[in-house]
């Protein structure tokens, strides 16, 4: 495994038209009527890696401590944060479930079948060559575990109930970073080919196909997350930040040009695609906010995480043989790359309220 390596941290969305606070605290959505969304089916990275990895023959895994300290028992369960996903948090808020699974989890049924699984794989990206760095889960693996995955719906309920399934789902798109942080610009296997501009548009392409792909075999509400702020993340502050770990510019207008690339072609499909409802979901501005004014978020440290010394630790790096810091409440990352569970839930609250009404 590669030291940086990335996940964009990507992160979260959208829907409805009301929010109202449920039990425990947490917000609900409430659907507009006549509205169904009976599953929640996710495709990319990290962010929404649910434990994909855990048996893959990678370095690139989560499924130890310190990993899941908050989780239910401190389970560390595969997902790259000390608790829940956005995944976790947005089929929990639809009402759906608590938890979404991996498709890959061995324990999986029918019933979590029929409600949504996440075929995400950290360290995944929109570049064939980025998930062959670190042997994890490509998109085209993740599309053809999709397929799979349709054809025991069929034999769970139908094909009719089947297309109502997909064609109502919510479908979840995240990847990009690990392509521009690790792929690109801290390996370099695609500088000898590419120029940036030249390189977002490979991802940009790569990104329409795969929507293209899931559209035809039947999903119609595409939530597509873009780039973070990659440059400002701990483990880039180190490793391009010249050594005083300021955000690197460089990498952030990498994300900001595949930004705008993305947002034109998501438009065009939506044009071409009947019946389609494909969101593109910003967290590039909104993660940015929380990072230039933490306070303002109920957070103090968001230059480092919480593991170790949070400057580079991510993956086996972040283990059980370091220390963690005392509140992680406090942290905008857990380890140099991944959002704490807070964290994701301020970014979910900034970008859900805006896209709502996207997906009707």
């Amino acid at each position: 495994m590669y030291l940086t390596y990335s996940s964009s941290s990507s992160l979260t969305i959208f829907l409805v038209s009301l929010l109202l606070v449920g039990d425990h605290g947490r917000a609900r959505i409430i659907l507009p009527e006549n509205v169904t969304v009976p599953a929640v089916i996710a495709f990319g990275d990290s962010i929404v890696d649910q434990g994909a990895n855990n048996n893959l023959k990678t370095l690139v895994k989560a499924n130890f401590a310190p990993y899941g300290k908050d989780f239910v028992a401190g389970k560390p369960t595969g997902r790259f944060s000390n608790n829940k996903t956005p995944a976790d948090m947005i089929v929990e808020q639809l009402g759906i479930k608590v938890l979404l699974p991996a498709y890959l989890d061995p324990s999986l049924d029918d019933k979590e079948l029929l409600t949504g699984v996440s075929f995400a794989s950290g360290g995944s990206g929109y570049d064939p060559q980025t998930p062959k760095i670190t042997a994890v889960l490509s998109f085209a693996d993740q599309l053809d575990q999709f397929k799979e995955y349709i054809e025991k719906l069929k034999g769970i309920v139908g094909e009719e109930r089947t297309q109502y399934i997909l064609a109502n789902s919510l479908f979840l798109v995240v990847a990009g970073s690990d392509d521009l942080a690790n792929t690109y610009f801290t390996i370099g296997i695609r500088r000898l080919q590419y120029d940036i501009p030249s390189y977002t548009n490979l991802m940009v392409s790569s990104a329409s196909n795969f929507i293209q792909d899931i559209y035809k075999l039947g999903a119609r509400r595409i939530g597509v997350f873009n780039a973070p702020p990659i440059g400002c993340l701990p483990s880039q502050r180190t490793l391009g930040g010249n050594g005083l770990r300021m955000c690197v510019e460089e990498y952030n207008k990498a994300a900001q040009l595949y930004n705008s690339k993305l947002q034109p072609e998501i438009k065009h499909l939506n044009g071409t695609l009947a019946q389609s409802r494909i969101v593109n979901i910003d967290i590039y501005r909104p993660l940015l906010a929380i990072i230039e004014n933490p306070l303002q978020y109920g957070l103090e440290v968001v230059d480092r995480g919480c593991c170790g010394t949070g400057n580079i630790e991510v993956a086996v790096l972040c283990n059980q043989l370091l220390p963690t810091c005392l509140d992680d409440s406090k942290y905008l990352f857990w380890d140099s790359y991944h959002p704490t569970e807070k964290g994701y839930n301020i970014l979910i609250s900034q970008v859900v309220g805006k896209y709502i009404s996207d997906f009707f």
